[in-house]
């Protein structure tokens, strides 16, 4: 299998520690990049700030929307202005089920939204979840 680079923009660190043991469970071969929030999501991709940027691009993102700083929401809205970028697939992980926050999202392209917590013990969720994977591996 290829090593997917995968971007994730998360403030939590326990969802942070959870995405990456459920790449390992379900035997994800990556390379994950993790920001805290928007701000620093834009410095690994534009490589600004005097941060080195992220090459190859990140094959997917995984974005939370509530987050100091710039949210998941201002993120994406500035993610899709730059050319080079807005072709990068994104995943929406978040507490959210506001209706409101999935049409914003969806309007801006996101291909998925996840509704955190994910319960891996919950057959919808792995479900869910080995989805979001196989997607990541295409």
């Amino acid at each position: 299998m290829t090593m997917r680079s995968v971007l994730l923009v998360e403030d939590d660190f326990f969802d942070t520690m959870t995405v990456e043991k459920s790449f390992e469970k379900f035997s994800v071969p990556h390379k994950l990049h993790t920001a805290f929030n928007g701000l620093e999501a834009l410095d690994l991709l534009l490589g600004t700030n005097g941060v080195e940027p992220i090459r190859p691009l990140p094959e997917v993102i995984l974005l939370d929307l509530n987050m100091p700083k710039m949210n998941g929401h201002e993120f994406l809205a500035e993610l899709r202005t730059h050319e080079e970028l807005r072709d990068i697939p994104v995943f929406v992980t978040t507490t959210s089920e506001m209706d409101i926050d999935r049409l914003n999202t969806q309007a801006l392209g996101v291909q998925g939204y996840i509704v955190k917590p994910l319960d891996f013990e919950n057959t919808r969720d792995l479900v869910d979840s080995m989805s979001l994977l196989e997607t990541l591996l295409k």
